[in-house]
């Protein structure tokens, strides 16, 4: 998204097909917030938070008692191990602000530009830290704005987390995707990916991620044609919200042995 003071440009999805999926947003802030909090979301194109998201703001102490607190149990070792400066900050800020958010597949993405210019705009108003755990990352303020307040809006690659780990079977890895709730779509699930090709496959992550976030859907079945890959890959969707390691629906693909 781009730090602006004008009408903000609609982020359309060129190849969107209505889906049975629903988009989830889940921030947290962390900050010393005034009591009377104003939230200038209009200097980043942002009209504050759409229909279907809402804002609520806690005690820092008294949200760490809950059982999803985002700094606590293996998420919040994830966070401490990967930016501990960042992960000290947010604990020891006395307030979070919690934006979360379900709602039916849309046709635009203007949500997630409205909601990133609250997010951008409470960074502006006491905010030191923001945690997105759906794609288990902490962000401080100065690298947050970095990765979001991009020119021409943060592609989408930005939203989502890509991973990639060893299998069992020596020279094969699984190259999978964290963050598609985002846009309502099915993380990306590459198994028994030779070594050799690892980086298409993570390109080939990256492009079924553009087209996802555009509105672009899988159908159970499918198969997407891929060079050099004879009769492409086969595409399952399965999976749930209750899966840890995607914490959403997948489209599990598996690379030719």
């Amino acid at each position: 998204m781009t730090e602006t003071t004008t009408h903000a440009a609609q982020w359309p999805r060129p190849y969107w097909q209505q889906s049975d999926e629903q988009a989830v947003l889940l921030f947290f802030v962390f900050g010393a917030f005034p009591e009377d909090l104003a939230i200038p979301a209009a200097k980043y194109g942002s009209p504050g938070l759409p229909e279907g998201v809402e804002l609520q703001r806690f005690q820092n102490a008294v949200l760490a008692r809950w059982e999803g607190y985002p700094l606590s149990g293996a998420l919040g070792d994830l966070l401490r191990e990967d930016n501990a400066a960042a992960f000290a900050a947010a604990k020891a800020a006395p307030h979070v602000v919690a934006i979360r958010g379900r709602f039916p597949d849309r046709e635009g993405l203007d949500y997630l530009r409205d909601t990133l210019g609250v997010v951008a705009a409470l960074l502006d108003v006491g905010g030191k830290a923001v945690v997105d755990p759906q794609i288990l990352t902490l962000f401080d303020a100065k690298a947050w704005r970095e990765h979001y307040l991009v020119e021409g809006g943060a592609p989408p690659r930005n939203h989502v987390l890509i991973l990639c780990s060893p299998e069992e079977t020596k020279g094969r890895s699984w190259i999978r995707t964290r963050g598609m709730r985002k846009f309502g779509r099915p993380d990306i699930s590459l198994t028994n990916v030779p070594d050799r090709e690892i980086d298409r496959a993570g390109a080939l992550s990256e492009r079924l991620v553009e087209l996802g976030a555009l509105g672009s859907r899988f159908e159970d079945g499918q198969v997407i044609e891929v060079d050099g890959v004879a009769g492409g890959l086969g595409v399952a969707l399965s999976g749930d919200e209750e899966d840890p390691q995607f914490n959403n629906t997948h489209a599990a693909m598996r690379w030719p042995d």
